[in-house]
C-alpha cells in the first residue's frame, strides 16, 4: 500500500492572526479552547465567514493546530476554506480578521460577505 501523504491545513494563521487569538482568548477568561471558524449563506455576495469560540470539538470538527492556537472548522466550510490563510490587520481606521481565502471568487462592496466555490478536487487532495 502506498504511503499517503500528510493533509494539507484547511486553514493557517498569520503571526498577527495568532497573537490577537491568543490575546482574545486570554482575556476571555473563560473555558475557550480555541475558535470555530466556518462560513453561512448571507449577505449580498452569498456567503459569510464565521468566527465564534469554542468550549471543544464538535462532532464532525476538522481541528487545525497552527502557532499555539486550536482552531476548529465546521465540516460544511471545509472545502470552502481549503487553503486558506487568516490574518489579523490594523488600518487607519478599522482592525479585524481578514480571510485570504483562494477559493473566494467575489466580495461585496462593503467587505461583509464574499462569494466561494468549494476546492477543486485536486487541491483538495493534494
Amino acid at each position: 500500500m502506498a504511503e499517503r501523504r500528510p493533509r494539507p491545513k484547511v486553514i493557517t494563521l498569520s503571526d498577527a492572526a495568532a497573537e490577537r487569538v491568543k490575546a482574545i482568548m486570554a482575556a476571555s477568561g473563560g473555558d475557550i479552547v480555541g475558535l470555530r471558524v466556518g462560513v453561512k449563506n448571507g449577505g449580498c455576495a452569498g456567503m459569510e465567514y464565521t468566527m465564534e469560540y469554542a468550549r471543544g470539538r464538535e462532532r464532525l470538527d476538522e481541528v487545525v493546530e497552527d502557532k499555539g492556537v486550536t482552531i476548529f472548522v465546521d465540516a460544511k466550510a471545509v472545502l470552502f476554506l481549503l487553503g486558506t490563510v487568516m490574518d489579523y490587520r490594523t488600518d487607519k481606521l478599522k482592525s479585524g480578521f481578514v480571510f485570504d481565502n483562494p477559493n473566494q471568487t467575489d466580495a461585496c462592496g462593503c467587505g461583509e460577505s464574499v462569494a466561494i466555490r468549494p476546492a477543486a478536487e485536486e487541491t483538495a487532495e493534494a
